[in-house]
């Protein structure tokens, strides 16, 4: 699953300055430009040796970031490709996923993991998803398999695990295959085992805007299987082992060896950014505390036997105030993301499904209550400062001056009225969610 934008608004949401010990003017939601910073001898050298090399596709630099993926993920397999879109396609290929078949996937999600399904003829099937988490809920995957269900994809979204152990043990009861969808998730733990080693197959994402991030496309896929591994190479290039000799029907998506290159050098620093990332979310809650809005938003929480490892900081607005306040923070300089407005069974291309609005209603609440926060390893103490700052203005609960007073909430009232019928339905979610 990405929680990707598209290049045009990631360069309109990223700064190209460094931050300064000044207290900021504006606070970009990524900032892809200071890890580069960071390291930009060492990811020019990278290059410059791909270059001179000539070997631009997977060449030895894949090899090497292969092998410390395995070692990373725990998994004796790791299987570059283009991007994290055909890690999911090559997964379901690889599951002999085709026409008649269906796969449970969530609806509050990136558009990749169903249309994955859909590019092969399957149907998608639109289940809801954990209140706490976002997350798939096992139950609602157990009640919708069918004599057609072939595969299910949980999505890890915004860097924390799905409830595995159930879907694990429903997929070796009705004999499905079980893939995670782990494009948001690299370095996460349940229970002290690695995403992308809980299941059948795991789908990573190198998009620049990820933990782990390059300077563009590419992919890999994870699995303890032996045959499997050795099925996503062959699909990966277009099934032809020897050269021109096709064993199956393959796909061309091969890991760019420059791609890998820079892959290489950020990796060794991927825990490191984690625990900035880990930081950064401890420290929102703090603030979001002292800033008296513990009432008026509602805060992502890590679960228990996890290892959060916050791509995204998504907090929730109920009643109508979320456009509104993406709109004050958008005008206040502050960049912020809606990950993801329209639920995939609400899309026009799968309107065909026939899902009815209601039928999926955490996933509707999530879509439209959910605001993503900057929250990149390189933000500065200053900078979330100034976002819990703006959003307590927002709320009445800071005066424009910075002095935290009494809250004059007048339109938040109103909208949480009427959009629920009263404030009440809109604090026992936040209850639900802070109770696990």
């Amino acid at each position: 699953m990405r929680s990707t934008m598209t290049q045009q608004t990631a360069t309109q949401q990223t700064a190209t300055r460094q931050p300064t010990s000044e207290q900021p003017t504006s606070v970009p939601l990524i900032d892809v430009n200071r890890q580069f910073v960071e390291l930009e001898a060492e990811l020019i050298e990278a290059l410059r040796r791909v270059a001179a090399s000539g070997r631009f596709v997977l060449g030895p630099d894949c090899q090497v970031l292969e092998e410390s993926l395995a070692r990373y993920c725990a998994v004796p397999h790791a299987i570059g490709c283009a991007s994290g879109s055909d890690a999911l396609l090559l997964a379901l290929m690889a599951a002999d996923v085709g026409p008649g078949d269906e796969v449970i996937v969530p609806s509050y999600t990136f558009f990749a993991t169903a249309s994955a399904v859909a590019r092969l003829g399957a149907k998608p099937v639109f289940v809801d998803i954990q209140r706490h988490s976002y997350n798939l809920d096992p139950e609602a995957v157990a009640a919708a398999i069918a004599p057609a269900t072939k595969a299910v994809i949980p999505v890890h979204l915004y860097g924390q695990c799905a409830e595995m152990d159930p879907l694990v043990e429903l997929g070796r009861k009705h004999g499905l295959t079980i893939i995670e969808d782990a494009a948001q998730a690299i370095g996460a733990e349940l229970a002290g085992r690695r995403a992308g080693a809980l299941a059948d197959i795991g789908c990573f994402s190198f998009y620049p805007t990820k933990n782990l991030g390059g300077f563009g496309d590419g992919g890999f896929l994870t699995t303890r299987d032996d045959r499997l591994a050795e099925r996503l190479r062959l699909l990966r290039v277009h099934g032809m082992q020897p050269r021109y000799h096709h064993q199956i029907l393959g796909i061309n998506s091969r890991l760019d060896s420059l791609q890998a290159a820079v892959l290489n050098v950020k990796l060794p620093h991927l825990d490191r950014w984690t625990a900035q990332r880990q930081a950064h979310a401890a420290r929102y809650g703090e603030l979001f505390a002292t800033t008296g809005l513990a009432g008026y938003v509602g805060l992502p929480q890590a679960l228990p036997d996890r290892r959060h490892v916050w791509n995204q900081y998504v907090i929730r607005i109920p009643g109508l105030a979320r456009d509104p306040l993406r709109t004050y923070l958008t005008e206040q300089k502050i960049g912020t993301e809606i990950y993801y407005p329209i639920p995939l069974h609400k899309q026009p291309c799968f309107a065909h499904l026939g899902y009815r609005d209601g039928q999926l209603p955490q996933t509707e609440w999530a879509a439209a209550e959910t605001l993503a926060l900057p929250i990149f390893p390189e933000l500065t103490v200053a900078e979330q400062e100034m976002v819990v700052n703006r959003i307590g203005v927002f709320f009445g609960t800071v005066s424009p001056t910075g002095h935290v007073g009494p809250p004059a909430p007048k339109f938040l009232e109103s909208g949480r009225r009427k959009a629920e019928g009263g404030a009440g339905n809109a604090e026992s979610r936040f209850s639900d969610r802070k109770g696990g």
